[in-house]
């Protein structure tokens, strides 16, 4: 999956991407910033803890050219307005402190495994 930096879309558009993102992929973490450059503390901590047990198996979706736009859809996808938002197999699983909270307890890496 692949998106355009500094691509300005509209609503509908967002609305798109996330829908076929949610639908088609088995783990995406919508985040600030991309892999290379996360560009927040919070994105970064749910890379690193995704990466853990993914690997590179998954993919993500850098919001900040549209913050606002993916925020309002992801947000009635999940009832979370922050990111970094993890989806998987189309269902919500959390942010990053939701992510180390299942960490500490040994459940991220069972909850990451696409069925």
């Amino acid at each position: 999956m692949t998106f355009t930096p500094g691509e300005q879309l509209t609503a509908e558009e967002v609305e798109d991407r996330v829908d076929s993102a949610i639908k088609d992929e088995e783990v995406i973490l919508f985040m600030k910033g991309t892999r290379m450059m996360p560009q927040c503390g919070f994105s970064q901590r749910a890379l690193e803890l995704i990466g853990k047990h993914r690997g590179d198996e998954f993919e993500t979706v850098d919001v900040l050219d549209n913050l606002d736009a993916y925020r309002e859809e992801l947000s009635g996808y999940s009832g979370w307005e922050t990111i970094p938002q993890t989806f998987v197999d189309g269902e919500f699983i959390g942010g990053s402190d939701i992510l180390a909270e299942m960490e500490e307890r040994d459940e991220l890496g069972d909850a990451l495994r696409a069925n």
